[in-house]
């Protein structure tokens, strides 16, 4: 049983430094020094960290026969010169131990307390070199896919990350093998074990992207404002340029695309919007809301409150698809943005005024959501379930039944 052999071994496959490895197991073999004399105070402990060769030797005063007074410090003459010939009374002696001296069971038991110490020496590392990563960006391998999570090898250390699936894209679809690349968003204790948790839903993940792809942004000539996401489907990025020369958004966009390209691609064809930075309000708000044209904002300064109006072709496209575009256009600016259609009486080809169906839904209901800007059906059916709660004040039922009949002539229209 060569406890050197154990060094050697977890020593080539971990990454703890050198004069760590070294004080870990000269504390093992003091302990077991202790044990079997009593004392460590006269042995010195030598690790060559190179090779993993270990040194123990004993140091006593050599003294004459039959004067040993302490046997833990002092030596006799004749039991020194079985040593060594050429000591002499007064001298040091330096007798050389072998692992065989202390007894297997010792050994065994030495053994097994230097792997313990080595794997918690790994597990501190782990957490340590992590939480000092946190935010950087980070590739692995699909190792294996448990229900709620991925666990992830990292291709740098070898390393076991978790990807929680709620920290994935909505379209994410891994197998194992497959290489994923996310952020490490955190460094949580589970059991004294450290576990580093990775992230694609994270805004500093697309941040990161940005910056890989976009040398401006890394050189400081450009800043990302704000980051804000609905992970998989849209995202808008506000950025700003500390050189007049530079255009932010066309610089992020790249030639034809070419930066943002494969950043969509890495996030499952999410759709990122660049918006230009401003400090006036209602400018910021008119490019948040692309790719929509604003004819019109009133702003309320004081309830961070915008009345956006857009001619009707607009107003699906300020709203977008289950309303993502101005919910996110509200979190990246801030304010709480309410769209109106611009009075016209011009509407679209197929669409019907709500007046029509005043057979099937009461007046005042019509006048509620004229009021909000909505003059027809498309208008009203342009707008989420949760937007007609909110700003109508109708009950849920009452928005369930309109948006029924709303949505029935159009397919009593498109079967005709």
């Amino acid at each position: 049983m060569n406890l050197v052999d154990t060094f050697s071994e977890f020593k080539a496959g971990k990454n703890i430094d050198r004069p760590t490895m070294a004080r870990v197991l000269e504390d093992v073999f003091r302990t077991l020094i202790k044990k079997k004399f009593g004392s460590d105070d006269n042995f010195n402990v030598i690790v060559n960290t190179q090779n993993g060769d270990l040194e123990l030797w004993r140091v006593r005063e050599i003294v004459p026969d039959g004067e040993v007074t302490d046997d833990r410090a002092q030596i006799s003459i004749s039991e020194a010169l079985s040593i060594d010939e050429d000591y002499e009374i007064g001298e040091e002696c330096y007798e050389r131990l072998q692992l065989e001296d202390f007894g297997r069971r010792a050994i065994m038991a030495a053994r097994q307390t230097l792997i313990s110490r080595i794997m918690e020496l790994e597990k501190d590392e782990v957490y340590k070199s992590y939480s000092e990563r946190i935010g950087e960006v980070i590739v692995g391998e699909i190792h294996q896919i448990l229900k709620k999570e991925f666990l992830v090898v990292d291709d740098a250390t070898g390393n076991e990350l978790v990807l929680p699936r709620t920290e994935t894209i909505k379209a994410d679809f891994f197998r194992k093998g497959d290489m994923v690349k996310g952020i490490i968003r955190r460094v949580e204790l589970r059991n004294n074990t450290p576990i580093v948790v990775m992230s694609r839903t994270d805004n500093a993940f697309l941040e990161k992207l940005l910056e890989a792809e976009v040398p401006e942004i890394e050189d400081g000539l450009i800043s990302i404002k704000r980051i804000v996401r609905l992970p998989g489907e849209r995202a808008k990025v506000a950025v700003e340029s500390y050189d007049d020369r530079i255009d932010p958004v066309g610089a992020c966009v790249g030639m034809k695309g070419s930066r943002i390209h494969g950043i969509v691609r890495e996030l499952n064809n999410e759709n990122i919007d660049i918006v230009n930075y401003t400090n006036n309000a209602s400018l910021y708000i008119q490019r948040a809301l692309t790719p929509a044209k604003v004819s019109r904002i009133e702003l309320n300064t004081e309830t961070n409150h915008a009345d956006v109006y857009l001619e009707p072709d607009q107003v699906s496209l300020a709203i977008g698809k289950s309303g993502t575009n101005i919910k996110l256009a509200s979190q990246l600016t801030g304010y709480e943005i309410d769209v109106y259609r611009n009075n016209t009486d011009e509407y679209e080809i197929d669409d019907v005024d709500l007046d029509e169906f005043g057979d099937e839904i009461e007046p005042w209901i019509i006048e509620a959501l004229q009021a909000i800007g909505c003059d027809t059906a498309r208008s009203v059916l342009s707008l989420s379930k949760a937007e007609l709660l909110r700003r109508t004040d109708l009950e849920e039922e009452t928005v369930d039944e309109i948006l029924r009949v709303l949505a029935a002539e159009f397919e009593e229209g498109e079967n005709n």
